[in-house]
């Protein structure tokens, strides 16, 4: 290793500086989002959720789910999912039911309540999706091939965590 940079030697440092860029993006843009989010809801006078559940209520939709799927699925990327659903739950936002199965799993799904949350956020993700079709920011064809390169390094880390390279 080189003591004048942080890469290894023979690392492509334009694609490093490159890779270190999008990483600092993708973080960037989730909390962007939680930030529009957030705003939204100021805006319509929602203050008894944060963007975290609300995120958190529409990726459940119709779903009825454990805590322990939530992550699995992909509705939840947080550390503390007991917390939030906890709040939701009282909030009522959620109903709640132990499994009949594993009776220590409770089963979680969302209250009329929840589900008027759930289309206040798809609302705001249909008005983004037609603003940046319209305004030529984003078309189909860029969507698509953000995804896909997005997808191909999501299947990459899961494979360096399961697998260790």
């Amino acid at each position: 290793m080189n003591m004048t940079t942080p890469f290894p030697d023979g690392i492509d440092r334009g694609f490093m500086v490159g890779y270190l860029d999008t990483l600092s993006l993708v973080e960037r843009l989730h909390r962007l989002l939680l930030d529009v989010i957030k705003d939204e809801f100021e805006r319509l006078g929602v203050l008894e959720v944060n963007a975290v559940q609300a995120l958190l209520l529409f990726n459940i939709g119709d779903n009825e789910v454990t805590a322990g799927e939530l992550k699995s699925r992909g509705y939840y990327q947080g550390s503390n999912v007991s917390y939030n659903l906890k709040k939701l739950v009282e909030a009522g936002y959620m109903h709640h039911k132990r499994c009949e199965i594993d009776r220590r799993a409770v089963r979680v799904r969302l209250t009329p309540k929840g589900q008027e949350i759930r289309r206040i956020v798809a609302a705001l993700f249909a008005r983004h999706a037609d603003g940046l079709h319209a305004k030529g920011v984003l078309g189909p064809a860029g969507l698509e091939e953000i995804t896909s390169a997005l997808r191909r390094v999501e299947r990459y880390w899961s494979d360096q965590i399961r697998y260790i390279y």
